[in-house]
């Protein structure tokens, strides 16, 4: 088959590598245009020093770039090769960096890629060059090494040549054409191509093109420094252009290639230099090429005495060159992949490195082409995923600006964002602030970790001091919240869940199309439910309330939940999709009391038998007219209690009167989650993604394939009787012992999976982690290990829930 017709913008390594992917599945009628030469269109592929290290704490980053390994290892030009694989070796100077280093060793190894630590005398085996008396040890991964993307540019374009696809150089896009809201082709400087989808693949000139179809891409071109040495005399007579492992010195923001006799060295560690797309002279006007800069001597000084350091036969040597190279950051440091929101048929790939670039072109056309990617689970890359702030032009600049910076840090997985904050906050910040709240940030919003108030509470409660890593932005608090959540009554922040308006006369026939229960219920049912894509892999899992005939809220995981409705909207205008986050607000209110709280408040008959499990109401709470879901992700009795921002004080200190003289509390994240992982319930994006079928993660009852056609039904037709892999629920006796997610999980010697949630059950008394096994392994009893760090843990899947199984405390 021809396929559409389909333009990519630029031929780097990205878009080389979705013409090559896409006309392999057969869609040829492809034209790929650049303002550039071919192969070096003079774009951050042509100057990138092409050092690829695998190893990443997202999972789906890692399989791109090892994608692109195996891909780049298959490819050569005239019996050239595109990947030298000469292994990456990243040493560790400082004590902290070694402790990090055997952090990234389990995610790779949960990843499934081959690596090994080694100590210092092990380093210098592998890289002669370094100075036995700095390093500390090391972290090798063998299938790392150097990609030759021009090269890779150059064979990707023939192979595709051959298809029939046409690659145009020196054809400047100066429009993207659509009307309608549709695509329809690209105004060059060479004329009009018309086309049914434009890919934009144009690296740092993404934002530029992205503009022309009415789209706001948050990518931000930095300059990055790379030097090469002269001659190093300890390197004489190197014919083979690299022989040693590219090189990773963290601790100084540098990395290191060989060159023959010579070296390559990035460096990181300099003041950010953003440089709007804009600004980016053209082809014709750069002195070398538009992504490559003036080299700023002054800014690569420390590297040079850094270098030195680690490596002294470099003293014997001089910088020779160097250049400030522009490559593409995003404001959470994963790519931008998708269509367009406003315009169908425009897509981008873009904010993609040399790294995983192969891995991205057969993800973006197994996208393009079937519909919905199949080999990677592309939650974290999805370009529709932010939330309106996050696309201000100060903010994408100063994260991204703040991630250079960070590029080689030790971050923690709860360490705040930096600035701009705060900038969401929920109508009950004021009252939070008085009570001492410790504030994470959670897509914006101020979200409180635990409370200070409740300080005193610890004290005459076995609450169990984590390991150092652990206890990192936690408190003996956290502990104390969940178990007064368990014996009176708190109150927890729901604002920054994602809140949904579906109304109109197709309202149900929209959602029973697209979820996968019955949620076309009576007036006042909520269900808990989930969308699947065409293949039955997860999208979301969402809880779907009626509250009116024609009117359903939705309680959602992000923006990316609105994006999936707003593409599946019938086009007779009969359904309505609005965002109602901002102008509302949520407490949850739970625990065994909290039916003594709220009764009195109110009118309304809040009794077992009034309002059941999993229904809704509307009501008045003194003053304040809320929606009441009785639901609690928290396994305790109770209802999430919702009401417009401007009243949403007024029932903050309507409940709190009713609840502190009960002994009720304020209770933050951190008990919220311990609590949540006690009662078996999954967090999307972290227990489940794309990647998993609701078989497989133990949701099943969320299905209903009796109901009539749903998106993916088909799909778990076939996978629900084959069912490999599950997610199970490990316990963990040494309190000492808390993990923190990603970690590999051990069946002996053998890695078998890995960890997802993690967090200490202070109700059971033990450590809980949730994790991915093969599914013979998935059996309560089975005692497995968890690397953490340089300890094995001794953990057993357990059977779930691990608390209240009856769910008697829920349906009180």
């Amino acid at each position: 088959m021809a396929g559409p017709r389909v333009v990519i913008i630029g031929a780097g390594v990205v878009g080389a590598a979705l013409a090559d992917e896409i006309s392999a599945r057969g869609w040829t009628e492809v034209t790929v245009v650049d303002q550039g030469p071919l192969p070096a269109t003079g774009g951050s592929t042509s100057h990138a020093p092409g050092l690829v290290f695998q190893t990443n704490s997202s999972k789906t980053m890692t399989e791109l770039a090892r994608y692109t390994v195996e891909k780049f290892c298959s490819l050569e030009v005239d019996g050239k090769p595109c990947f030298l694989q000469v292994g990456g070796l990243e040493v560790a100077t400082t004590e902290e960096r070694l402790t990090e280093l055997r952090r990234r060793h389990g995610w790779v190894t949960a990843w499934g890629i081959e690596a090994r630590l080694l100590t210092a005398e092990e380093c210098v085996e592998q890289h002669p060059l370094l100075d036995a008396g700095k390093v500390l040890g090391g972290l090798l991964v063998p299938t790392d090494g150097l990609a030759k993307a021009v090269l890779a540019v150059e064979a990707q374009i023939r192979r595709a040549t051959e298809r029939g696809v046409t690659f145009l150089a020196r054809h400047e896009v100066l429009d993207v054409l659509h009307t309608g809201g549709e695509v329809s082709g690209v105004l060059t400087d060479r004329g009009e191509i018309a086309a049914d989808i434009v890919v934009c693949c144009a690296g740092i000139w993404g934002p530029k093109i992205a503009r022309m179809a009415g789209m706001n891409l948050p990518l931000t071109p930095l300059a990055h420094q790379l030097a090469w040495t002269g001659p190093i005399p300890a390197l004489a007579g190197q014919t083979e252009e690299a022989v040693r492992p590219i090189l990773r010195h963290q601790d100084a923001d540098l990395y290191y290639r060989d060159r023959f006799d010579a070296l390559g060295i990035g460096y990181y560690g300099h003041r950010p230099m953003p440089v709007s797309a804009d600004d980016i002279l053209s082809v014709d006007e750069a002195e070398a090429m538009p992504s490559v800069l003036e080299f700023t001597e002054e800014d690569f000084a420390p590297a040079w005495s850094q270098t030195q350091a680690l490596l002294p036969s470099t003293r014997e040597a001089k910088v020779e060159e160097g250049i400030n190279g522009l490559f593409s950051f995003t404001t959470d440091n994963f790519p931008l992949l998708g269509e367009s929101q406003d315009v169908r048929g425009f897509w981008v790939a873009e904010a993609v490195w040399v790294t995983h670039s192969a891995g991205v072109g057969r993800a973006m056309a197994e996208w393009l082409v079937d519909g919905y990617c199949s080999s990677f689970d592309l939650h974290e890359c999805d370009v529709n995923r932010f939330e309106p702030h996050q696309l201000a032009p100060e903010y994408v600049l100063a994260r991204d600006c703040q991630n250079f910076v960070e590029v080689y840090d030790i971050l923690h997985p709860l360490q705040p964002s930096g600035d701009p904050r705060p900038i969401r906050t929920s109508p009950f910040h004021t009252r939070q602030r008085e009570q001492g709240a410790f504030f994470l940030e959670a897509a914006g919003w101020e979200r409180p970790q635990w409370y200070e108030a409740n300080a005193a509470l610890v004290e005459g409660r076995a609450i169990p001091v984590p390991n150092e890593w652990a206890a990192r932005f936690w408190s003996p608090v956290v502990g104390a919240e969940a178990q007064v959540t368990r014996e009176t009554v708190a109150m927890y922040d729901m604002s920054a869940l994602k809140r949904l308006e579906v109304t109109g006369p197709g309202a149900a026939d929209f959602l029973e199309r697209l979820t996968t229960s019955k949620v076309a219920k009576s007036v006042g049912s909520v269900t808990y439910t989930l969308f699947l894509d065409h293949d039955g892999g997860i999208r979301s899992d969402v809880t779907v309330a009626r509250l009116g005939r024609d009117v359903f809220q939705i309680g959602a995981n992000g923006n990316a939940d609105l994006d999936w409705l707003m593409r599946h909207l019938p086009a007779d205008g009969r359904v309505q999709v609005r965002d109602i986050t901002a102008g509302t607000c949520c407490i949850g209110l739970w625990g065994p009391l909290a039916r003594k709280v709220l009764q009195p408040l109110t009118d309304a008959d809040f009794s077992a038998d009034a309002l059941k499990y999993f229904r809704a109401r509307r009501a008045y709470i003194g003053s304040v007219p809320v929606t009441a879901m009785r639901l609690s992700y928290v396994g305790e009795l109770g209802w999430e209690l919702y009401t417009t921002a401007d009243q949403g004080q007024k029932l903050w200190d309507t409940l709190w009167a009713a609840a502190e003289p009960l002994g009720g509390i304020v209770a933050g994240r951190g008990a919220f989650n311990s609590l949540r992982l006690e009662k078996g319930y999954r967090s999307f994006g972290t227990d489940m993604t794309y990647e998993h079928d609701p078989y497989e993660a133990g949701i099943a009852f969320a299905v209903r394939l009796d109901k009539g056609d749903f998106i993916g039904r088909q799909a778990l037709e076939r996978r629900k009787d084959d069912v490999r892999r599950r997610l199970a629920c490990l316990t963990i006796d040494d309190p000492d012992s808390v993990v923190m997610g990603k970690e590999p999980v051990y069946d002996g010697d053998r890695p078998v999976g890995y960890v997802t949630s993690a967090a200490y059950g202070y109700t059971i008394g033990k450590a809980i982690a949730y994790a991915w096994l093969p599914a013979d392994l998935a059996v309560p009893g089975t005692p497995l290990h968890i690397g953490y760090f340089d300890r094995r843990v001794d953990a057993v899947v357990a059977e779930e829930p691990l608390f209240d199984p009856s769910m008697s405390r829920l349906r009180g």
